[in-house]
């Protein structure tokens, strides 16, 4: 533990470690026996947590679904449906007040649209890219699911609570205050049994037992910083967990759930993607109109990619095949499309006002475990 304490130390900086008598004549010397073949040593297997998101692992529910990419516009109240092969909106449709994210849901049948002040999840129909019928859900700021698929896990961030609902019906089965405030973004340990939030609004992560269900742990990251999007590590030894405020990724032992080191990344940094070969991290800097990349074995920058005159590159996902990430632009009414191979930016597409959490659907993975796209 103190070495890979001290190799993050290293690589993060500190934020705001007688000759013998001739033997007598045996029997007559046979052929040996036949040799079997001899085995490898067997590896020790590494621990990918990312290995179902490969290129071409779809799930073969969603092998034969269009592609489309899903656009929440906050301010404007509305989704934009984009066909990432023309790069054009191809529908556009009213929801409730405040969309944020769009969620694929554990089975992969439905996407959900988190309709915060509205207090409703609008579903979609993946096959068809339609809306359905809304359903009243009290404060959908964001929304996960357990990795059994259980339960239906929503970040009410305003009343600074875990809801517990059906992940088919979104009826409420119980509810978990939480000891701080502005709960949005999480993600699972390797073995599912723990969820560590970020809470933006008190500047703390809390790792939740889901199964009893309790809070386990509470860990500052520092009054005034403001915790965001949250991120196991392929290896599953640690999270990362993007701070606008403090500009760059917290470093969690997913173990001890303590601070282990402090990434600088860039402003505003806010939404957290894998790349599809499980070797590196993008970072959303939605401040300084940047994407940093951050090698995992190296637990450090190796890149950045700038938007040309600036922008605000928020949330998202990485396309299926794994060579584009799309970003919604939270300021610009934009959606930009950025190359995972040249970092350049391809595409910029204009959408509604406040463009927030992007599902770009299907993507590999055999479930998800909810935000805009976190598979296993």
């Amino acid at each position: 533990m103190l070495a890979a304490a001290a190799v993050a130390a290293a690589s993060c900086g500190a934020p705001p470690v007688p000759m013998a008598a001739a033997p007598e004549p045996g029997p007559p010397l046979q052929s040996p026996p036949r040799q079997q073949p001899m085995q490898a040593p067997e590896r020790k297997t590494l621990l990918d947590v990312y290995a179902h998101d490969r290129p071409g692992m779809l799930n073969p529910k969603v092998r034969n679904v269009t592609p489309r990419v899903y656009v929440p516009n906050s301010e404007s109240g509305t989704v934009d449906v984009i066909n990432p092969r023309t790069f054009q909106v191809v529908r556009h449709f009213r929801v409730g007040s405040l969309p944020q994210h769009v969620v694929p849901s554990w089975d992969l049948r439905t996407l959900w649209v988190n309709e915060n002040k509205g207090n409703s999840l609008t579903p979609i129909d993946p096959v068809t890219g339609r809306p359905g019928r809304p359903v009243p859900v009290d404060d959908p700021y964001n929304l996960y699911f357990t990795p059994d698929g259980s339960y239906a896990l929503v970040m009410a961030e305003r009343n600074n609570r875990l809801d517990f609902r059906d992940p088919r019906t979104m009826r409420l089965v119980r509810s978990l205050p939480l000891p701080c405030r502005g709960v949005n973004h999480g993600d699972f340990t390797a073995d599912g049994s723990v969820f560590l939030a970020s809470c933006e609004f008190s500047g703390q992560l809390v790792a939740i037992d889901w199964k009893r269900p309790r809070v386990r742990k509470v860990i500052s990251v520092g009054a005034g910083n403001m915790p965001q999007d949250v991120k196991l590590s392929p290896d599953g030894r640690v999270f990362y967990v993007a701070d606008m405020m403090a500009g760059g990724t917290w470093i969690i032992d997913a173990a001890a759930f303590r601070r282990l080191g402090f990434l600088r990344t860039g402003k505003g940094a806010h939404g957290l993607y894998v790349s599809r070969d499980s070797r590196s991290l993008y970072v959303s800097n939605r401040d300084e109109g940047t994407v940093s990349v951050v090698s995992f074995a190296g637990r450090k920058v190796v890149d950045r990619w700038r938007i040309p005159g600036g922008g605000s590159p928020d949330m998202g996902g990485v396309s299926a095949d794994g060579k584009q990430l799309w970003l919604s632009g939270r300021y610009h009414g934009v959606v930009y499309v950025f190359s995972t191979g040249t970092g350049k930016l391809l595409h910029t597409i204009k959408v509604g006002r406040g463009p927030h959490g992007l599902c770009f659907f299907p993507q590999p993975g055999r479930y998800s475990l909810g935000h805009t796209g976190v598979f296993r």
